[in-house]
């Protein structure tokens, strides 16, 4: 059985083809500058060169058919027709309160995500439009919905509340969310794989930290805190986006500074963060040399930030599930900066965590590895994320039903 995961951006559509008996991928691609001149899919498939085709793409429909064309072409694609694909399976943003699980899409379900686009309003419009695409052009084929958000339903009241006025969360569910649920979800399963456990035995701290940036305590195999909120602008900082601030800034910007409202948020979510300190963008390869080849103290600063708020939110993490078993890091930086680990797990052994540098600075981490000392009473793992899989999983258990 096949599986076609879809996860739609704006002017983007990433995918693979996955096979769900021996969970290979038989396909992985990105078609960029959707809508946009100069509209480009690039395709690879293991054994062969990379695929690279120009065509213009007026939208999702069109990048969809393409991609499907040459899933299905005679020279460079990997299946005979696109009956072999049995379900798609598309990454949502956001399913609000509503949904803690996937969905098998429907029209009740689409209108449903129409009515979150409020709430996330850059993400939902394009992974609706992907759906619809799909539709269009595979009517006979299951769509899934795996949420973002679903994973960290399990919050307790007391974890996802904001201390404002109630009737905003009753009348207008201003609330915390959560996001990057799938590869929270994932990785917590990986690390009790890794440990031999079972994963409701087992008290861990994942922490994602891509360009987005979120830590959330599992507990159990369930989400019971993360950092990012109502939107994914909260927490920890980010590559342009600055995590929590005070409040109080936003209004301090627009009286004293004269911002308006749209150019407050263009500074917090596209000028802060990484870029906003370092001053030299969003690439933690590139804060890297300028650290190691010149000192650059904005570079290093960036680093000591970075490292020191995920320090803060382990230890309240541990707090708040009473104890930790292990802690996990995944996504491009979490997976690739040493650095950032080591300022996050300096001087932990108060908590049990004892860090093996030499480990750490092993930049062949393959499928995943153990970073901590035999010795440590807290497991540390690096693993690379595999939201796809996971997407795909969440898709064939639904259409299994």
């Amino acid at each position: 059985m096949k599986i076609l995961v879809i996860n739609c951006g704006s002017s983007s559509l990433k995918y693979q083809l996955i096979n769900m008996e021996d969970k290979g991928v038989l396909a992985q691609g990105l078609v960029e500058r959707i809508g946009i001149s100069g509209s480009i899919l690039t395709q690879k498939v293991d054994g062969r060169d990379k695929y690279v085709i120009e065509s213009p793409l007026k939208d999702h429909q069109e990048a969809i058919d393409l991609v499907l064309r040459t899933l299905v072409d005679d020279n460079q694609g990997v299946i005979k027709s696109m009956e072999e694909i049995s379900a798609v399976g598309h990454r949502v943003v956001h399913g609000g309160e509503k949904y803690a699980t996937s969905v098998v899409v429907t029209e009740e379900v689409i209108k449903n995500l129409e009515d979150f686009i409020k709430l996330a309003p850059l993400h939902n419009p394009p992974n609706i439009i992907g759906i619809r695409a799909c539709q269009a052009l595979m009517p006979n084929t299951p769509m899934v919905a795996v949420f973002d958000t679903a994973f960290h339903q399990t919050m307790p009241e007391k974890a996802f509340m904001y201390p404002l006025p109630y009737e905003l969360y009753k009348e207008d569910h201003i609330r915390r969310y959560g996001f990057h649920g799938t590869s929270h979800k994932y990785v917590a399963g990986e690390v009790a794989k890794w440990m031999k456990k079972d994963i409701k035995d087992i008290k861990t701290i994942t922490c994602h930290l891509g360009n987005g940036v979120s830590v959330t305590a599992v507990n159990g195999g369930q989400s019971i805190d993360t950092t990012m909120g109502f939107t994914p602008l909260d927490g920890i900082i980010m590559g342009s986006r600055s995590g929590s601030i005070d409040p109080a800034i936003v209004t301090y910007l627009v009286k004293e500074k004269g911002y308006s409202i749209d150019e407050v948020n263009e500074i917090l979510n596209k000028k802060s963060g990484v870029l906003g300190i370092s001053g030299l963008g969003t690439d933690f390869r590139d804060i890297r040399a300028a650290v190691e080849e010149r000192n650059d103290k904005r570079a290093l600063l960036t680093m000591d930030i970075y490292g020191y708020q995920i320090k803060k939110q382990i230890g309240a993490y541990a707090a708040a599930m009473a104890g930790v078993d292990a802690i996990v890091f995944t996504a491009g930086i979490g997976e690739h900066a040493p650095e950032i680990r080591v300022r996050a797990l300096t001087d932990m052994e108060f908590l049990g965590i004892e860090l093996d540098v030499d480990k750490n600075d092993n930049q062949n981490i393959g499928d995943g590895m153990e970073i901590s000392k035999p010795s440590s009473k807290v497991k540390v793992f690096v693993i690379p994320t595999n939201e796809e899989l996971m997407i795909a999983e969440e898709t064939l258990e639904l259409i299994q039903k």
